[in-house]
């Protein structure tokens, strides 16, 4: 049986993304949030520490290691104390951000939530690679997807890259030996892999589908990156039609 909300007990909690990782690609709202908030409680080295510096809050606590219960129970202890609770979360939460469980588990408390959305890596690495991940005649679609591991007993890489769509990999930089090795699009498709999209070490190796993993290893690139699939990532020069827009 689902549990319905208690009654709103006036108490709140926002969820703010504090985006990629540059501190000032976080939208003015969160912002605004993160320098007001009593208690922030952020998202451990995946939110850049300029960020929580500038937050005004008496109490910040990294979340990293916490269970969900301890957190939820920090959020709806200050909350009901009337206080300013931001939790923070990397890029935007509503990509692999983990939100639902929290935000059950607090409404089940009587305490309301907001989100502010964040911009997304999957953005930002766009944006280092200068390329548009839907382009007209090359890639009309974006498919964002993870890799199989300890929370996913199977993924759908196989079928997805049969579909001729870009594709962004989360949470697989440890496996992209593996991943690419489920590929059924051609070994010759572009692929790009971006680490630390927007931070002062980010770095960038392009490649395709045959050699991206072995450039990306023999990068040091092994946590933190992105794998972008498909022909937005390539050469984008060829192909792509005009749009109709500036036509």
């Amino acid at each position: 049986m689902v549990k319905k909300p208690a009654k709103n007990t006036g108490a709140k909690v926002w969820f703010v993304g504090a985006g990629p990782g540059d501190p000032e690609l976080i939208t003015v709202k969160g912002l605004n949030l993160v320098k007001n908030a009593d208690v922030l409680i952020y998202a451990g080295s995946l939110v850049n520490p300029a960020l929580v510096a500038e937050s005004g809050a008496v109490i910040k606590l990294d979340s990293w290691g916490m269970h969900l219960e301890e957190m939820v129970d920090t959020m709806v202890k200050h909350a009901r104390a009337k206080k300013n609770v931001v939790r923070l979360h990397s890029g935007d939460p509503s990509l692999y951000g983990a939100i639902v469980e929290q935000i059950e588990k607090l409404e089940e408390q009587g305490i309301a939530v907001e989100v502010v959305p964040g911009v997304s890596s999957l953005f930002a690495a766009a944006a280092a690679l200068k390329t548009q991940l839907t382009l007209r005649g090359v890639s009309e679609s974006v498919i964002v997807t993870r890799p199989a591991g300890k929370t996913l007993k199977e993924d759908q890489i196989a079928e997805f890259s049969r579909l001729n769509s870009t594709m962004v990999i989360f949470l697989g930089t440890e496996k992209l030996g593996e991943i690419t090795k489920k590929l059924t699009c051609s070994p010759d498709t572009p692929a790009a892999v971006v680490y630390h999209a927007s931070w002062p070490d980010q770095k960038i190796v392009r490649g395709t589908v045959a050699d991206i993993a072995v450039k990306a290893k023999n990068a040091g690139i092994e946590h933190t990156a992105l794998l972008i699939i498909g022909g937005a990532v390539g050469d984008v020069k060829k192909g792509h039609i005009k749009s109709y827009l500036y036509s």
